[in-house]
This record gives structure tokens, C-alpha cells and sequence, in this order.
């Protein structure tokens, strides 16, 4: 027999017959709790030690009725690096209070993520932090009443009470129209992620609310001087965004300018424009920052993710000290970074 097999056969009550005590004081001595003398408590370990026996934590928290140390965060696509940075700030905000963050991803599917926001709930934690992929987040509520607080970042919570930290998208979508309509540009292009996201559907708003305004001052679509959006969504990581690119850019009217709707759809329009001639590459300005972005210049209109992060983690150490008081939804800023890609020209894109 595998002696690794045998040892995760050992249980409780082994321990218990080995030290000759009863099941109740195993556990005891096992837990450091009272009312165990020091030579009782001495043999239940040295018999833990000799069968090899190895507690479950989660087990021994959820029979004792108390919460881990653990706050949860589920992600969406974890290859973002959008979630890295979320993840540090709410790191370094838990780690002020003792506790520990647990990082999954759901990879977008509703499926996974239910799958984990139910395992977290059963490992005890504290609370959980979810960038969700739900269209609907009612089946939540059964978490939170457990007492179990959950915060949702970049997301809004949908059909249910619970407290939000988000971006203001549709101001980001306005402050982008509004920059690249200053430089001359009136045919505009949009890449979007999934449509189903809150993040894609606010930042396509604001820039649609914004270029209407401009087509309206400027007397209509049949006036010369009219904006136009071409939009294209669905578009879900670099190489959908490359592919997207091309398809624009071979149009008989390409976009003077390009609005990549998050980081990583950046990342592929920048790579195909690079394939042009300078003076044909369209403008590119991009939502949400990334670590090269300075380094290749590109411009884009983003929020602080470390914040948010920080943000969503006290509203979730709040929420465990007052669960009583009326969730939240706490929108923070965006701020366009001009860095050259966003400030070409539509007259002289080189």
C-alpha cells in the first residue's frame, strides 16, 4: 500500500483510539481549546504525528460555525492584466487587516464563476470581490444572507442590493470622442468586447451620446462635416482585435481613428496598424492602461485599477463589521493619458 494512500485514510477518530481519549477531546486538544490538560493534549498530537493525520481546515472552520481569514476574488478573462493590478490593490488593503486574498478566474463563463462563488462560500470566507460574468446576480442574495458579504468591481451588481465599485465608463466614452473629434477626426471606429459587458456597453454610450451631439451641430448626415462610428463588438483579445483592424482599414473609407474598447484589444490594433506605412496608421486611442503603454506611446483613457481594488477591499472589510447598512455604488474617474497615439492628426495621421 502507498503510504501517502494509508495517510489520507487517517481520520479524527484514529487519532482519538491511538491517544485512547474521546472523540470530543481529540478535536479539542487538536484546536487548542480549553478545558485540555497539557499532558491529555501532549498525547492527542503525538498520536496526530505517529498516523500521519492532517486536519482539513475548511472542515474544522465550517463544524466550528467560524469564518476563515480568506477574501475571495473571482476574475473574468485572468490573462487581462487589468486583474493583476485589481488584485494587488485589494492585497495590500486585506493585508492592513490580517487577511488573505484567493484569486480564480472564471474565464467569463457563469458557469465557473458560480462554481467558485460556491466553493469560497463553503471554504468560509470572509466575503467575496467578483468582476462578474452574470447577466443577472439575484442567485447572490443566498450568499449574503448567509452573512456572507460580496462586493462587485468593474461590474454593477444587477437585480440585487450589494455594493458596486465601477468605472465611470460612459464619461471615458465621451472624453474619448470628445479628444479625437478636437484632432479633426470624424470617421471613428469602435472595437468593443463581449456586447453583454457593462464596461463595452458604457464606453460605446459615451461615445456615441458625444458624436451624435457633433452631427447634430454639424446639420445632419447630409452635412460634409459629420461624424460617423463604425462599431464592430465581440471583439475578445489581440488577434480578433488584429483581424478587425485589417477588415477597417481595407474599407473603401477607412477610420481616421480607432477606439480599442480595453487593453488587450489595444494590444492587436496597435500591432496590425504597425504593419502600415506612418503616414496611414489611424489614430488609436485605447481604454484601460497596461505596463508598455508609455514605453510605445499609446495613448488611452483610464481608472486607477490599484484603487478600485483598494476601494472594493475596505467596502468588503466594511460590510463584515455592519451588514446592515445600505449597499453602495461607488463610481470612480477615468482620465484620458495622451501619450501620441490618440493625438494624430485626421489630416496628417503621420
Amino acid at each position: 500500500m502507498n503510504p501517502s494512500e494509508s495517510r489520507a485514510r487517517v481520520t479524527l477518530a484514529d487519532v482519538a483510539r491511538r491517544a485512547e481519549v474521546s472523540l470530543k477531546t481529540a478535536s479539542r486538544a487538536l484546536n487548542a481549546e480549553p478545558y485540555v490538560t497539557e499532558h491529555t493534549r501532549q498525547r492527542v498530537l503525538e498520536a496526530a504525528a505517529e498516523l500521519g493525520y492532517e486536519r482539513n481546515a475548511a472542515a474544522t472552520l465550517l463544524a466550528s460555525g467560524q469564518r476563515s481569514d480568506t477574501v475571495g476574488l473571482i476574475t473574468g478573462d485572468l490573462s487581462n492584466p487589468f486583474y493583476t493590478v485589481l488584485a494587488v490593490g485589494i492585497e495590500g488593503a486585506l493585508r492592513e487587516s490580517g487577511m488573505r486574498l484567493s484569486v480564480a478566474s472564471s474565464a467569463e463563463s457563469p458557469e465557473q464563476e458560480w462554481s467558485l462563488a460556491s466553493a469560497f462560500a463553503s471554504a468560509q470566507a470572509r466575503a467575496i470581490i467578483v468582476a462578474s460574468s452574470l447577466r443577472d446576480h439575484t442567485p447572490y442574495a443566498a450568499l449574503i444572507s448567509r452573512g456572507i458579504p460580496v462586493v462587485f468591481v468593474d461590474r454593477p451588481a444587477v437585480g440585487i442590493e450589494a455594493d458596486s465599485v465601477v468605472f465611470g465608463d460612459v464619461d471615458g466614452g465621451r472624453a474619448a470622442a470628445e479628444h479625437l473629434l478636437a484632432r479633426g477626426h470624424r470617421r471613428i471606429a469602435f472595437l468593443g468586447d463581449y456586447d453583454w459587458l457593462p464596461t463595452s456597453r458604457g464606453r460605446l454610450e459615451g461615445i456615441t451620446e458625444r458624436l451624435r451631439t457633433d452631427s447634430e451641430a454639424a446639420g445632419g448626415a447630409g452635412d460634409g462635416g459629420a461624424s460617423s462610428l463604425v462599431v464592430r463588438m465581440g471583439v475578445h483579445g489581440p488577434d480578433d482585435a488584429a483581424a478587425c483592424t485589417a477588415e477597417l482599414l481595407a474599407l473603401d473609407e477607412p477610420p481616421t481613428a480607432i477606439v480599442a474598447g480595453n487593453n488587450r484589444i489595444t494590444l492587436g490594433v496597435a500591432a496590425q496598424s504597425r504593419r502600415l506605412d506612418p503616414g496611414r496608421r489611424p489614430a488609436l486611442l485605447g481604454f484601460d492602461d497596461f505596463e508598455w503603454s508609455d514605453v510605445v506611446g499609446i495613448s488611452v483613457v483610464a481608472g486607477d485599477a490599484a484603487h478600485m481594488g483598494e476601494v472594493a477591499a475596505r467596502r468588503a472589510l466594511a460590510r463584515m463589521g455592519d451588514r446592515e447598512e445600505r449597499p453602495t455604488q461607488t463610481t470612480l474617474p477615468m482620465r484620458l493619458i495622451e501619450r501620441g497615439s490618440g493625438e494624430r492628426l485626421a489630416a496628417d495621421p503621420a
